[in-house]
Order: structure tokens, then C-alpha cells, then sequence
């Protein structure tokens, strides 16, 4: 028995304390099938023998009422001369006297504890690894995931979840992002991505060493997956170039992200799908917020940008004309990245637009705000017209001294 409860413990990592306990359940409800009642039972574990021994308790009485629960003093002093009323005495039972469908109901609540034993190690393991990239193998598929061996359990990777054109066989070795472990009354699930932004952060504290220690920190990702992907950077060491590092010289920091996934596009030309590299594009994040949108817009020219004062989490872009259409991007990937990066809803206008808006008061919450960017360009032109002239009049002067200097020693030399 002994051994038994080793085997278990070593190869499914239940502790031997709760086997017994299991065990111990088990015998009390298989005497309890057996006499109707369990409240007299005694159960004895041997600790070196592995040996466990099922006593019923009886209670010495002057008369007996229940012969399982109670035992006369009379009958008492024939077994030990030195007991009195109300001691309890142990008459040891033979399990074997409880049958076998109790021994089928005992084995079947050892298996249910182990069961439900093993399923809180399961996702307890696997919790530890929530929000984190685990590698495993593919073992199979329907028509709603591809299941991942993760080495106890098989995680779920939905439809959702993949990168469009990455195709797998069975033993394919991948790398996965566990995003949520649940544990439910038909057993622990784990489902994983290949598709979430937050595997793109894993990734590159994975694979460069400033990310890992905290130089620079990752503030936001926002990814379409296969196609392309926006990431936030700052540096919390002014001597450390926050993009730069993320690059990587000659993009190989990028190259090694990249390189995790296996992206394809159908191509109607030659009919067949042609496999394509994911774009990450680095931008830096700063604390102001419509400084980070014009960096999160790039590669596109920002004239402007513009809060709502109805709704302080929209900001209305202005860009140059010839701009708009690399503002919004193809099938409008970009802005919908840089909003998804940044936080805000974005609308992009450009900037003949912006002023048709503004000439027929259709602005509404962004008016306010534009009247004070209006007014503060016309301020600073008003400064910049005034250092103009006053840098002009003091050129002016100079050149009229240096005039008057050259005359003066041509009438010398005269």
C-alpha cells in the first residue's frame, strides 16, 4: 500500500496525505452502505505497515438501546474487568463484511478525490503560466481548434487565434500564448493564441535583454496579426535609444519577432497562397497624449490634432491632403492601429476637409478646442512676425554703422 500511495504521489503529484484521506472517506461510506450509519466508525491508519483498520465504537451503557452504538456494562466487564460506564470500546471490523458493491463505491470515491486532486494540480500549474508563452506540440484538429500537447494537458487554439495563412501538422513544434485557463465541472481548459498582442511583449523580453531587465518598457501594442503591428516604446534610461534597441542593428531584433510566425496571402495571380512577412512598426510613446497620436499616425504627416470636449477619450487628426490616404492606410489598418495603440477613437480629416467643417460650424464637441489652437498659432505668428522685424531693424542698424564705418575711412585716406 504503501508503495501504491508513492507511485501516485511521484508520477501524479497527489500527496500521500490526501490518499489516505481518500482511502479513509471511502471506508466510512462503504460502512455506512453497509449498517445504515456512520456516526460509531473508527478508522486506524498504520503508517508502517500501510495497513488501515475499521473499528465500530461502542459506548458502555447500563441498558443498550442500538447494539451498533451502545454495549451493556455487563458484557463490557466480560471483555475488561476495568471498564466503566460511558468508556468507549473498539470491536474491529473485517471490511470484508461490507460487500462488494460497498468495495465498488469506496473505489469509486478514491478515484473521484484523485480525479478532482489532479485537476486542481492541473490548473494550478497552468495558471502559474497564465500570460506567458509556452511551446508544445500539435497534436490534433476539428473544426473549431487546433489542440496543443502543452506536456499534462491539451490547450485550445481557436480560429480567432491563429495568424491568417499559418497552416501546422500533427508534431509541429510551436510556440503559444496561454490567455486564459479556466476550470469548469467538465475539467480544465487552457486556450492559447498565436494572434494576441500581448504575445508580440513576450516575445521581445524574450529575445532582447533591455526589455527583460526594464530599460525600456513596452507601453502598448496593437496588432493585426500576419499583417501588421504597432508597438509603444520609452526608455527609462536617457542613454538608451528606446527604438533603436527594439530594431536592432540592421532590424535583427525585428527579424527574430517576425521569424516566430508564418503568415501566407492568397495571391490570384498564380492562384496559391504566398507566404508574407508581419510589419512591426516602433514608435516611441510620450506622456502628452496628441504627441503620441502623431507619433502613433506615422508614416503619415500630422498638421494637427484635435481633442473633443464632449468626449475626452476622441481626437479628431488633421493631416495634409496629399496625406489622407497613407493617414488612414489600406482598408484603414492604420488609424484603426493608432487608435487601438494610443487609446482614443480617431477620425482623420484632411485638411481641406478640416476647414469646410469648420466654415459650417460642423465641428461640434472639437470647436472649442480648434478656436484655441487657432488662437494660439495667431499669437505665435504675431511673436514670430515681431522677432522678424526687430532681428530686420537691428540688421538694418548694423548694416548702416558698417556703412557709415566705410565712409569714414575712405575720407581718411583721402
Amino acid at each position: 500500500m504503501l508503495e501504491a500511495f508513492r507511485i501516485l504521489e511521484e508520477d501524479k503529484g497527489i500527496k500521500k496525505e490526501d490518499i489516505i484521506d481518500a482511502v479513509v472517506e471511502s471506508l466510512r461510506s462503504a460502512y455506512r452502505r453497509r449498517y445504515g450509519q456512520s456516526d460509531s466508525v473508527a478508522i486506524d491508519f498504520n503508517e508502517k505497515t500501510g495497513d488501515f483498520t475499521v473499528y465500530t465504537v461502542r459506548e458502555v451503557v447500563d441498558e443498550v438501546f442500538d447494539s451498533r452504538l451502545e454495549i451493556s456494562l455487563k458484557d463490557a466487564l466480560a471483555i475488561n474487568s476495568a471498564y466503566e460506564l460511558g468508556d468507549k470500546i473498539k470491536f474491529e471490523e473485517a471490511p470484508a463484511e461490507f460487500g462488494r458493491v460497498a468495495a465498488q463505491s469506496a473505489k469509486q470515491t478514491i478515484m473521484e478525490k484523485m480525479r478532482k486532486q489532479t485537476r486542481a494540480i492541473t490548473y494550478n500549474t497552468y495558471k502559474e503560466h497564465e500570460q506567458e508563452i509556452m511551446s508544445g506540440t500539435v497534436e490534433r484538429f476539428d473544426n473549431r481548434f487546433i489542440y496543443v500537447n502543452l506536456g499534462s494537458i491539451e490547450a485550445q487554439l481557436s480560429k480567432q487565434d491563429q495568424i491568417p495563412g499559418e497552416v501546422f501538422a500533427s508534431h509541429d513544434r510551436i510556440e503559444v500564448y496561454v490567455y486564459k485557463v479556466e476550470d469548469n465541472p467538465r475539467g480544465v481548459n487552457v486556450f492559447v493564441s498565436r494572434s494576441h498582442p500581448e504575445m508580440i511583449k513576450r516575445l521581445m523580453e524574450q529575445e532582447i535583454p533591455e526589455v527583460y531587465d526594464g530599460t525600456v518598457e513596452i507601453m502598448s501594442v496593437a496588432r493585426e496579426a500576419g499583417d501588421r503591428t504597432k508597438v509603444a516604446v520609452r526608455s527609462h534610461n536617457p542613454n538608451v535609444d528606446a527604438i533603436g534597441t527594439i530594431v536592432g542593428r540592421g532590424g535583427a531584433n525585428i527579424k527574430k519577432i517576425t521569424s516566430k510566425f508564418h503568415p501566407a496571402r492568397y495571391d490570384a495571380k498564380s492562384d496559391r497562397m504566398v507566404p508574407i512577412e508581419e510589419n512591426i512598426d516602433v514608435i516611441e510613446w510620450v506622456a502628452d497624449p496628441a504627441e503620441f497620436i502623431y507619433n502613433a499616425i506615422a508614416p503619415a504627416e500630422v498638421d494637427q490634432v484635435i481633442f473633443n470636449q464632449e468626449d475626452n477619450k476622441r481626437a479628431l487628426v488633421v493631416v495634409p491632403d496629399n496625406k489622407l490616404s497613407l493617414a488612414i492606410g489600406r482598408r484603414g489598418q492604420n488609424v484603426r492601429l493608432a487608435a487601438h495603440l494610443t487609446g482614443f477613437r480617431i477620425d482623420i480629416k484632411s485638411a481641406t476637409e478640416f476647414e469646410e467643417m469648420e466654415a459650417a460650424n460642423e465641428l461640434g464637441g472639437f470647436a472649442q478646442e480648434a478656436e484655441e489652437i487657432l488662437a494660439d498659432a495667431a499669437v505665435l505668428e504675431t511673436e514670430v512676425s515681431a522677432a522678424e522685424a526687430t532681428d530686420f531693424d537691428a540688421a538694418a542698424e548694423e548694416t548702416v554703422l558698417e556703412t557709415a564705418g566705410i565712409e569714414s575711412e575712405v575720407e581718411e585716406l583721402d
